[in-house]
């Protein structure tokens, strides 16, 4: 099962990990922690930092799992995994799942491991991030590992700067007003009333190095003199944690 998103020296892995790797958690969440890194640098990759907050989005799923008769990423009138990490405060651009029920953390971690989907998860090269939570019930232990690729976390200046680049890359004069582009946030079509501008462009990404390929085709589309680009207030997008939204006006 896998969401969207070995017996090892036990005594020897704990002395050997550097603080900075060390869950915060349970002493079951702490092993399927270790276990987990110990496999990722079996296969050449590097391990997975702790994270609280992903921790925290793990044990609000996990105490549903233990008291639900089957598991499941997302029962009914729950949060899907991203709205529970971006709830927690995780910023990401990749999440996923592993959960899981067992008779100890070394057996979680083994049937993981030998499960496509979940072994995926754990030996994903783009995650750099986890966060495990392990509920105890009758006769079983209820795991759910939460995997990220957690986003840089910038200033407005910052996050601005780097569209300003990537579009001045594209050739694009970026010096209209923008006032502009601040007005077409607010809407979530068309061009505001007193703008007189050729289009605009309205668009996500968790990816501040690159311009999505839609919008560079957009750019590309017609001779555009100048633009006004603003970030748009996360409200509007409905995701705080996750993305970014842009309004680009053309002229």
């Amino acid at each position: 099962m896998r969401g969207k998103w070995i017996v090892i020296a036990i005594s020897l892995w704990v002395f050997s990990t550097p603080a900075f790797l060390r869950a915060k958690g349970s002493p079951d969440a702490q092993q399927i922690f270790e276990l987990t890194n110990q496999a990722r640098l079996d296969h050449g990759l590097q391990p997975l930092k702790w994270s609280d907050s992903l921790a925290t989005a793990a044990g609000v799923h996990a105490r549903r799992v233990a008291q639900e008769p089957d598991l499941s990423h997302q029962y009914a009138g729950e949060s899907d995994l991203a709205e529970r990490a971006a709830q927690a405060g995780v910023h990401f651009q990749a999440i996923a799942e592993n959960i899981a029920a067992g008779d100890s953390a070394i057996m979680i971690e083994k049937g993981w491991m030998h499960s496509v989907p979940h072994r995926a998860n754990i030996l994903d090269p783009q995650m750099d991030t986890v966060g495990i939570a392990i509920i105890e019930g009758i006769g079983n232990l209820y795991a759910v590992a939460d995997f990220a690729r957690l986003s840089e976390q910038l200033s407005s200046d910052r996050i601005r700067q780097k569209v300003d680049d990537l579009l001045i890359a594209q050739g694009i004069d970026t010096s209209g007003p923008r006032e502009d582009a601040l007005l077409a946030c607010r809407m979530e079509h068309g061009l505001p009333e007193r703008v007189t501008a050729r289009s605009v462009i309205r668009f996500e990404t968790g990816d501040l190095s690159r311009l999505p390929d839609q919008v560079v085709r957009q750019l590309k589309s017609g001779p555009f003199i100048k633009a006004a680009f603003a970030l748009c207030p996360p409200s509007l997008a409905g995701s705080a944690f996750t993305s970014y939204w842009f309004a680009v006006v053309l002229y």
